[in-house]
């Protein structure tokens, strides 16, 4: 059989990419706000029903962007998960902040009860992450950032899509940023979009992503060139086009999966929350021990299925990130980064190939 990836990036039918390509030629526009960079952005402020959408060259710049533009207690502690990708916690140490560790749920997701404990006169910001598209605990986030005149900004990375009681999850916190990077559910090739509640917010983060520069001859603020370009917002268009589609299509296979492998007690795997709509975006398992994930993922290698064990390790014991220990327990968190894999998910996967994966999984477990 031919390798199966633990993803595979959607391609809208070519000649409707050239088609956008044919109007980046006649208008000799490539970037700087050019006309489909505008209209990629209206469709998502449609989508989201929200007015505030600013798009960026990557999830990561706009993640320091919007850090950049709370305006924030320059040097104060923002409460994160080191369950999360790499990206979260260097924008945070980037932008001259401190990350302070706190440990999740057994839902992958920051834990709200051991939150307000590590809150300090430092503290300036939560930084909560939307693990593969499951969301945080917003409701509690929101009750505990009131108390304590926090802001509130959320990588949702995972999350474009997701609806708790069919509220799209961009309308919560302060600030919430998304990843359009090629492997997502909804990419622009590479890029990124900053949802934001505050109006007044729009004119510091389009500033900060083209340099700070207000006009031909003023420079407002210390920015960086986080810009997306007319081939990114193309992609866009069309991705946005066939999202529903595709959706469906990761639904089907997530639902084949959890058929196949919710009678296996080594496994757990985690159902869609009452009263939220998934994006499908991932397939995470958990074995019940770090050596059983450890043996799966070596055995599905062995038999040219490529899965992935993310997030591992925890962002708390990897080596420049570790000095932000402060003694609290990260136990679940280290738990959950030694027993998780994703499996393969993507629009163009087969019930076939679903039922082989699990069906190597299963003589991993028992020969």
């Amino acid at each position: 059989m031919e390798p199966i990836y633990v993803t595979k990036p959607f391609l809208p039918p070519i000649e409707e990419y050239i088609t956008y390509l044919r109007r980046i030629w006649e208008t000799s526009t490539l970037t700087n706000f050019g006309p489909l960079h505008q209209e990629l952005e209206y469709a998502l402020k449609k989508r989201f029903e929200w007015n505030n959408v600013s798009l960026c060259a990557n999830g990561h710049l706009a993640l320091e962007i919007a850090l950049k533009s709370l305006n924030l207690t320059s040097g104060g502690e923002i409460i994160t998960t080191p369950f999360t990708f790499v990206s979260t916690i260097s924008a945070i140490v980037n932008q001259g902040f401190t990350p302070v560790f706190c440990d999740v749920c057994d839902g992958f997701t920051i834990d709200t009860e051991r939150i307000e404990p590590l809150i300090t006169e430092k503290t300036v910001a939560i930084l909560p992450v939307h693990v593969y598209g499951v969301p945080c605990d917003v409701i509690h986030i929101e009750q505990i950032a009131r108390k304590h005149s926090l802001s509130v900004l959320y990588d949702a990375a995972h999350a474009f899509g997701v609806k708790i009681g069919g509220v799209d999850i961009a309308k919560y916190g302060d600030i919430s940023m998304f990843s359009f990077h090629a492997t997502k559910l909804f990419h622009t090739i590479e890029g990124g979009s900053l949802v934001y509640t505050n109006d007044e917010l729009k004119k510091t983060i389009e500033l900060s992503k083209n340099f700070g520069i207000s006009g031909p001859e003023s420079i407002d603020l210390v920015g960086m060139n986080a810009k997306m370009n007319e081939f990114q917002a193309a992609m866009g268009l069309l991705s946005l086009k066939y999202f529903s589609e595709n959706v469906t299509k990761r639904k089907a296979l997530h639902d084949r999966y959890l058929r196949k492998l919710e009678n296996i007690s080594e496994i757990t795997v985690k159902r869609v929350r009452e009263n939220t709509t998934s994006n499908y975006s991932y397939m995470p398992v958990l074995l019940e021990s770090k050596s059983k994930r450890d043996g799966v993922f070596d055995y599905l290698s062995e038999n040219n299925v490529f899965s992935r064990k993310y997030f591992y390790p925890s962002i708390s014991k990897v080596g420049c990130y570790k000095k932000y220990l402060r003694g609290n327990s990260l136990e679940v968190a280290e738990d959950t980064a030694d027993r998780v894999i994703t499996l393969p998910l993507y629009h163009s996967l087969e019930f076939s190939q679903v039922d082989y994966i699990c069906d190597i999984i299963h003589r991993a477990l028992y020969r």
